[in-house]
């Protein structure tokens, strides 16, 4: 996989991530609601870490630095 993400998309989804878990675990979203947002979540963790988003491919979104060669 060829990376796709730059760090500011990278942490913003983190910091997204992190406040989703913070609703999560104080009770603030409950129900399916907060199901389909900690999956949301855990999607942008693990998007984070790889720096690579399927969906980026599909609509040509590229926000990595491009290297001068």
């Amino acid at each position: 996989m060829k990376k796709n993400m730059g760090g500011l998309d990278r942490t913003v989804r983190f910091v997204v991530a992190a406040i989703i878990a913070v609703l999560y675990f104080t009770g603030t979203v409950s129900g399916i609601f907060a199901y389909v947002l900690l999956a949301l979540g855990v999607i942008f963790v693990l998007t984070s870490f790889i720096s690579f988003c399927p969906l980026y491919t599909l609509f040509g979104i590229n926000s990595c630095r491009k290297k001068n060669s």
